[in-house]
């Protein structure tokens, strides 16, 4: 049988140029792709796939969020990071949300292939291009993380920041997460007490630095 994948990036081009590639593999199929982690997390539920390969910087919801969805919902799915980010902030959350694997954009297609096959026998693939940033900083950077913004707030203030941040109203917000506008603000008010920030312009800057989303281009 084929390994079933989903391709999660924002880029159309970068994932027209994957699927075509992947498809070439006699033992993989990919049989939907999206273009953000929230769709990304509907399409596992209806698909059920072996193998999402994830983008982190999406919009609406980034792939370490949507990560950690679709370990709740789907545990037996394998997630693979494929991200233009070696920053060991992005690979440490990103394997916390329970991915199995991560590699750069700028990795060969047969590591990426390579990747997928080890991950669906239950191994991990860490790229050799950032192992070191692994080996070195899991144990001094590990704790941490009780600093993040992945440990400090919670998972819907998350994401009410990153739409927030990406210039959603508070009843835009309020829709999207099936909540009411009096909910969202209590939201906000919390994340700003919690971070003592006192401004939109520092929750934007708060939620870049974090990963919760990216600047504009």
């Amino acid at each position: 049988m084929s390994i079933k994948i989903i391709l999660a990036d924002d880029h159309a081009v970068l994932r027209h140029g994957l699927s075509k590639s992947l498809q070439t593999e006699k033992d993989m199929e990919v049989i939907a792709q999206a273009k953000d982690g929230r769709s990304t997390v509907e399409l596992v539920k209806e698909l059920n796939p072996d193998v999402v390969i994830m983008d982190i910087g999406m919009p609406d919801l980034n792939g370490i969020e949507a990560t950690r969805q679709i370990a709740q919902e789907r545990p037996k799915v394998k997630v693979i990071a494929l991200s233009m980010h070696s920053s060991k902030n992005f690979i440490m959350e990103m394997f916390k949300a329970s991915a199995v694997g991560y590699l750069l954009k700028d990795c060969e297609f047969d590591e990426l292939v390579n990747a997928i096959r080890l991950v669906v026998n239950n191994k991990t693939y860490i790229s050799p291009s950032i192992s070191d940033i692994v080996v070195e900083n899991y144990m001094r950077q590990f704790p941490e993380s009780k600093n993040s913004a992945f440990s400090i707030l919670s998972e819907r203030e998350r994401q009410v920041l990153q739409l927030l941040t990406e210039g959603k109203t508070t009843k835009q917000i309020a829709k999207r997460l099936h909540i009411s506008p009096k909910t969202v603000e209590v939201h906000r008010l919390n994340m700003m007490n919690k971070l003592k920030i006192d401004s939109i312009a520092q929750l934007t800057k708060y939620a870049i630095q974090e990963g919760l989303t990216l600047p504009e281009p």
